[in-house]
């Protein structure tokens, strides 16, 4: 997936598609371990695909979870 279509979406449709790259990217890695996964590149793509969704709510929201931490840790 590239970052040009991700950018255009809403940060309600990225969070929902992170979800689905987490459970997918949780079952592609049960089938790595059962010996049944055909392509091992696939967890890869899943993971930076992920990563980009990630990267994207952060910037879409402004704040990081370390910066919502220490915002947390002064109140």
């Amino acid at each position: 997936m590239k970052a040009s279509e991700l950018k255009d979406l809403t940060v309600d449709e990225l969070t929902r598609k992170a979800g689905e790259l987490r459970e997918n990217l949780f079952n592609l890695k049960i089938r790595r371990r059962a010996g049944t996964l055909e392509s091992v590149s696939d967890v890869t793509k899943n993971k930076r695909d992920l990563a980009r969704i990630l990267t994207l709510l952060t910037q879409k929201n402004g704040t990081s979870k370390a910066q919502q931490r220490k915002a947390k840790a002064k109140q």
